[in-house]
């Protein structure tokens, strides 16, 4: 029951501040009034007798203690309003020991609601008030009250300066938190933006690239279909082929974003999922590019040797795009592939073809798969230069370093994408 109350008052006090001040004011001033007019002319410990209480003396004290109400308001108006009327009451010769808490509480109310360098001056009126009533009260006691008061005001400025504090802190915290919170949304957001864009590029590779080839296979074997039936018949196999792997790879794709983390759907974790393509299908993806009616030559020097999960996926995409792009722009021409292992991996990809009007950043070209590609090689910490051949064609030069700063391979998840 008691924690119900309490809990009632602390919601009320943050709703209706003013309504709890206005009733705090009224309980304060109805006690001094009962405690001055229960002093009433009673001079045993002032070696005179003061003022008794009357009707001017209770509404300066009712002046003194119900501004009190306002004091979150207007705190500086109030603390002068609340000591000057207690100057006024004491100067007017009734009990100097009446009417003092006022002070106090406006004192806090100032050093809680404004800065020190506001409210240290503020507290001139308060002492001032304190200082009028000890000269006023007997002579042996005037320096006690003096310093007793000062300390009690010192004190109420105190605990006031304490809680603005407090308070800031506070607010600063909230701020903090709520910067946080936004800043978890945003990469929240970004994660997901990056996400899409990965499965853009993903969707990209495998439907360019197959389309290519099935289109040009189809092409063919409708062109030879009623003069040369073998030839039409191996470009349907073609197809069939390039179809079942694109499937198959898209199969993959859609398979990792319907999996959750942690869900294996199964006792094996890799069930269901086909191999991730890297550089060891080079030779079926130039063999199927050359099959398409495109000759490619492939050069592998160096020391060859296994690549993390995510630079082999990179490097197997870039080769994609670039036999996708020779296929569909370059006319009749021959393609090169040149990979070379070192301290980094170079990939060339040239052809004969129809080139570019002139050499262009990869970032200034059109087309979301040399995007796509450029933001691929970024991930990794590459480089990616293309452009026209001065002997005519189209090259594009990759680098992609395999011991990254810190000699730790960029994180890859288990199906082989990078994370972002």
């Amino acid at each position: 029951m008691r924690a119900k109350v309490l809990s009632s008052l602390r919601r009320l006090a943050v709703i209706h501040p003013f309504i709890v001040d206005l009733l705090f004011s009224v309980v304060i001033a109805g006690t001094t009034l009962g405690f001055g007019f229960a002093l009433s002319g009673s001079p045993a410990e002032l070696g005179y007798t003061p003022r008794p209480m009357d009707a001017t003396g209770a509404g300066l004290t009712l002046l003194v203690n119900l501004v009190l109400a306002w004091r979150r308001r207007a705190p500086i108006a109030v603390l002068v309003i609340s000591c000057g009327a207690a100057v006024v009451f004491h100067a007017a010769g009734y009990d100097p020991r009446i009417n003092e808490v006022g002070a106090l509480l406006a004192v806090y109310t100032v050093a809680a609601h404004r800065s020190p360098a506001v409210s240290v001056p503020c507290v001139l009126p308060a002492a001032a008030s304190w200082w009028h009533a000890a000269f006023l009260g007997p002579a042996d006691f005037v320096w006690p009250n003096i310093v007793q008061g000062s300390i009690m005001i010192a004190v109420a400025w105190t605990f006031g300066n304490s809680t603005r504090m407090l308070v800031e802190r506070n607010k600063r915290l909230a701020h903090l938190t709520e910067r946080l919170r936004q800043e978890q949304e945003d990469r929240a957001r970004r994660a997901v933006t990056e996400e899409r864009l990965r499965i853009a590029r993903e969707l990209h590779d495998v439907v360019a690239h197959h389309m290519s080839v099935i289109l040009i296979q189809a092409g063919l074997a409708g062109y030879v279909f009623g003069s040369d039936p073998a030839t039409a018949r191996g470009a349907l196999a073609t197809i069939s082929d390039t179809g079942s792997e694109a499937m198959g790879e898209m199969r993959r794709l859609l398979s990792v974003l319907r999996v959750e983390a942690g869900d294996e759907g199964g006792d094996d974790p890799e069930e269901g999922y086909d191999p991730v393509p890297g550089l060891q299908r080079l030779e079926q993806l130039v063999e199927r590019v050359r099959a398409a009616g495109l000759p490619v030559h492939l050069s592998i020097t160096g020391s060859v040797r296994p690549l993390p999960p995510g630079v082999d996926l990179c490097a197997y995409r870039v080769v994609q795009e670039c036999l996708t792009n020779v296929l569909k722009h370059a006319g009749q021409a021959t393609a090169w592939i040149s990979l070379i292992y070192g301290a980094e991996l170079t990939l060339r990809v040239t052809d004969d073809g129809r080139g570019a009007a002139e050499a262009v950043p990869v970032s200034q070209r059109d087309g979301h798969g040399l995007i796509g590609m450029r933001e691929r090689v970024k991930l990794y910490k590459g480089t990616v230069t293309a452009g026209t051949k001065p002997s005519g064609g189209f090259e594009v030069v990759v680098t992609l370093p395999l011991s990254p700063p810190g000699g730790h391979d960029p994180p890859a998840d288990p199906h082989g994408e990078p994370h972002t």
